[in-house]
């Protein structure tokens, strides 16, 4: 399976955060994670990219997903359910 790049835009207290990082864990996929919380410049870019304040904002390659949406992230990471 080709390797991707995913970016998770989340808060310490977010239960769909918490959600879609154990979903990853779970796949074994690798994914850097960014507390909005701790970092304005980092929450800012993710409104930029999103139009969304809400989190789990996800990146997955090019392709932003609001929300622990697991269907979309599984397209997005080429997987069947």
């Amino acid at each position: 399976m080709a390797a991707h790049s995913v970016t998770i835009y989340s808060t310490p207290s977010c239960v769909y955060c918490k959600l879609a990082k154990s979903y990853f864990k779970e796949k074994n996929i690798e994914f850097k994670e960014i507390d909005v919380a701790a970092d304005q410049q980092k929450a800012e870019e993710m409104i930029e990219k999103s139009g969304q304040l809400g989190v789990p904002v996800i990146e997955i390659d090019d392709q932003v997903i609001v929300g622990f949406d697991k269907p979309k992230i599984q397209k997005a990471l080429g997987l069947t359910a």
